[in-house]
């Protein structure tokens, strides 16, 4: 039995907003035309489950890393005195799609995983007083950090890349 999601016209336009999308974005993940998106925020249409399960479904992907990456905060913190962290995000999509290619089935835009980013940020600062800093790669001064450091490119060395930026 099929649970009918049903969102109206300004659920879909707040949903398409919390996500940090634009009707483009949110017509090429839907597999819609953008008009179809602007029909669908206006009350000129209903939007199909499907595209509406999929907007929800990203949705769901990003809470639980919000969740998971908290817990992995908090875990890191409760005998560390530091409360500051940084987190790279991507300025463009094609340096979210060079550096993170395993990220792209479940959430294929890069401002999709800066809204998770800022989620994090929002949920560490109110629930674990944690501080977290969202820097932009900057891949000039990335390189030269790992030439300096003599690393190789990781997750880890942007992270550590972007602690030298606080």
């Amino acid at each position: 039995m099929s649970k009918h999601i049903g969102l109206n016209a300004i659920e879909m336009q707040y949903l398409r907003l919390s996500l940090g999308l634009n009707t483009a974005q949110v017509a090429q993940i839907t597999k819609a035309e953008e008009a179809d998106v602007i029909a669908w925020e206006a009350g000129d249409s209903q939007a199909p489950e499907l595209a509406q399960k999929k907007l929800l479904e990203i949705d769901d992907i990003i809470e639980m890393q919000v969740l998971n990456t908290c817990d992995g905060i908090e875990a890191l913190f409760k005998k560390e005195p530091k409360r500051q962290l940084s987190f790279v995000v991507y300025p463009t999509q094609a340096l979210y799609v060079q550096y993170n290619p395993e990220f792209l089935s479940s959430l294929p835009f890069t401002e999709l995983y800066n809204t998770a980013a800022w989620r994090i940020k929002k949920e560490c600062k109110l629930v674990l007083e944690v501080d977290i800093s969202l820097i932009p790669l900057d891949v000039e001064s990335y390189k030269a950090y790992r030439e300096e450091q003599g690393l190789g490119e990781s997750r880890d060395n942007r992270a550590k890349w972007a602690a030298t930026q606080l």
